[in-house]
């Protein structure tokens, strides 16, 4: 069975879909906020020319799902599958960004929880590569069961902290 990178995950609070050209207006709208940003190694992403060089790579990576709310279909960020290195059985989770009013925990752990449950039919290591100035991101990684084991160079070369996650025991109503 071959990973799929870019599938349809529903949870209670939120669904995650593969991300299309035509989502760009409403996740800029999100990723507009220069707050979201703050603590990220590319802290000007929330300028449009900026984000559009993310949005094109999110689209070419093939593992890019938007996050939209189950309540009231909007969308609230994305994340992203990355990496999978069949012979390690491993896969990278990141490029994760919510919405202010999103932010707190509840959100972020279904997103990554319906991304690890998913991933865990494909892989036995997920990992998350956190730069080492993003404390909410790393604190929100540790709360889903990631341990910091090291750090690595990420996609752009800078150092980045590794915390994967090998947990297999999810909550019972996910």
């Amino acid at each position: 069975m071959s990973f799929d990178l870019q599938p349809i995950l529903k949870g209670e609070l939120l669904e995650l879909r593969p991300l299309r050209p035509e989502d760009f207006d409403g996740l800029y709208a999100v990723a507009s906020d220069p707050l979201i940003w703050e603590q990220h190694p590319a802290s000007d992403r929330y300028q449009k020319e900026v984000f559009e060089i993310f949005f094109r790579e999110a689209l070419e990576s093939g593992g890019a799902l938007i996050a939209i709310d189950s309540k009231d279909g909007r969308i609230m960020g994305s994340s992203r599958f990355h990496g999978y290195d069949k012979e390690k059985s491993e896969i990278e989770i990141g490029w994760t960004f919510l919405a202010r009013s999103r932010w707190g925990g509840i959100y972020n752990r279904e997103m990554k929880w319906l991304m690890l449950r998913h991933a865990f039919k494909f892989v036995s290591s997920v990992i998350f590569i956190i730069g080492p100035q993003n404390l909410r991101s790393q604190r929100a990684v540790e709360k889903i069961g990631g341990v910091r084991v090291g750090s690595r160079c990420d996609g752009s070369g800078r150092d980045s902290l590794v915390l994967p996650n090998h947990c297999v025991n999810f909550p019972r109503h996910w």
